[in-house]
Parts: structure tokens; sequence; C-alpha cells
């Protein structure tokens, strides 16, 4: 059994279809999408289907979908990433249930993977949340580097519809082997990331990697068809 997360909340309104087949999510709260209606209803069948509850902040740029990098003060990025965070608190604790991790979004999470100083500023922010979520990171990234020096509760996510470069990065989604979208090819490309701890990335090449989670994004193409069968393939 893998644990299998999608991001929801970001205004495509088919949560009702993916929750049922996963077992944790992330929830847009105010950066690159989302607001307290939407907050509240996929809280709400998060609960209903017992999915553990991820906070997604990300840049606060709704015009680019969080997708684009920004050159935030540390007050800045402060004052939203909390804003966010809190945000989706409040929601949680209206139904009684309790936020489960932290998962950066976008260009925030890519950034994240390779600036010192960023990832330092961003888990400074997110101290006060340490002993209380987790932090889903990229393995062998700046932010696990030091998310894992600093003592906070980390775990590894890689991406099952995503294909990677040779450094672990992730293909540009500009390029046209972005995505994957074949549950086939999705299924192979995450039985030898848990079986064997490689991925073979965009130029065939085998590289070690470590995940416990694996992300789905709730706008890739046949998304359902795509969560469907890797619960029947690996639950």
């Amino acid at each position: 059994m893998i644990d299998i997360n999608c991001d929801v909340g970001e205004g495509l309104d088919n949560e009702h279809l993916l929750m049922p087949y996963l077992s944790s999510c992330n929830i847009a709260c105010g950066g690159h999408a989302g607001d307290h209606d939407s907050m509240s209803r996929v809280v709400s069948l998060a609960k209903q289907h017992q999915v553990k509850i991820g906070a997604h902040p990300s840049y606060p740029d709704r015009v680019n979908f969080g997708r684009t990098s920004m050159t935030l003060t540390h007050d800045e990025l402060r004052d939203t990433i909390i804003d966010q965070i809190e945000n989706l608190i409040k929601v949680t604790r209206q139904y009684g249930v309790d936020i489960h991790h932290i998962k950066p979004h976008g260009a925030l999470y890519n950034d994240l993977v390779k600036s010192k100083s960023l990832a330092i500023s961003f888990l400074e922010i997110i101290s006060k949340y340490k002993s209380q979520y987790k932090l889903y990171v990229p393995f062998g990234s700046i932010i696990a580097e030091e998310a894992h020096q600093q003592g906070f509760d980390i775990v590894y996510e890689a991406f099952a519809d995503r294909n990677y470069n040779d450094d672990l990065s992730l293909v540009s989604r500009k390029l046209p082997e972005a995505l994957i979208t074949n549950p086939e090819l999705m299924i192979s490309h995450i039985s030898e990331m848990t079986q064997h701890h490689r991925v073979k990335t965009i130029s065939g090449k085998l590289v070690e990697i470590r995940a416990s989670t694996f992300c789905v994004h709730s706008d890739t193409q046949n998304a359902i068809d795509i969560v469907k069968k890797l619960h029947q393939e690996f639950h």
C-alpha cells in the first residue's frame, strides 16, 4: 500500500470524484487558488473519506496559478504563508479534524528544492508547526536536507504524473514529455520507485530516489481514472 496524494481545492470541483481513491490531499488555501468555501467543501469531503489533510501554500499569485517564481522579502513570504496555513486551520477546526502535513505548491515547491536561503527562510516561517505537522518534500532536495537537519518530520514525495530530469528536477511543463497520463506507464513509474528506489529519467538514466507518498495533480488529464487505477493497483 502506498500513499496517494492529490492537490485539491484548485477550482476544478472534482474532489468528490477523487477522494474515494486518495489517502492524503493538499488543499489550496488562498495563495494560488482557494477560499473559505472551497476549503470547507474539500475538508468536509476529506473527513468523510478519512483522507489526511495537508495545507498547500504557495506564492500569492492567482494569475499564474502559483507556477511562476516570485521575489518576496522574508516578511512578505512569512505573512502570506502563515495566513494561508491559518486559513485552513480555521476550517479544519470547524470540522473537528487536524492538519496532517504541509506541502508547498508550484513554483515555491520547485524554488525550495534548489535555493538554500529560501529553504531556510521557509522553514523558519513554518517552525511553529514543526511539532504538529509533517512536511512533504522531494528526495535529494535542499529543502529536504535543511528540514532534516532542523528536526522536521519529513515525508519524501515523488510525482506519479510527472517525468524527471537526471538531477531529479521535474521536466518543464513547457515540454511535451512533462506529464505522464497513461495509467499503465504511471504504475511502472511508481513501481520502479517503490521496489528499486530509482526513477527512469527522461534521458533513460536510472537515478536513485526515495518516496513514500506519490502525487497526482487534480488538473492532469484523466486524473480520476488515474487515481482509481493506482488505488486498485497499490492499495
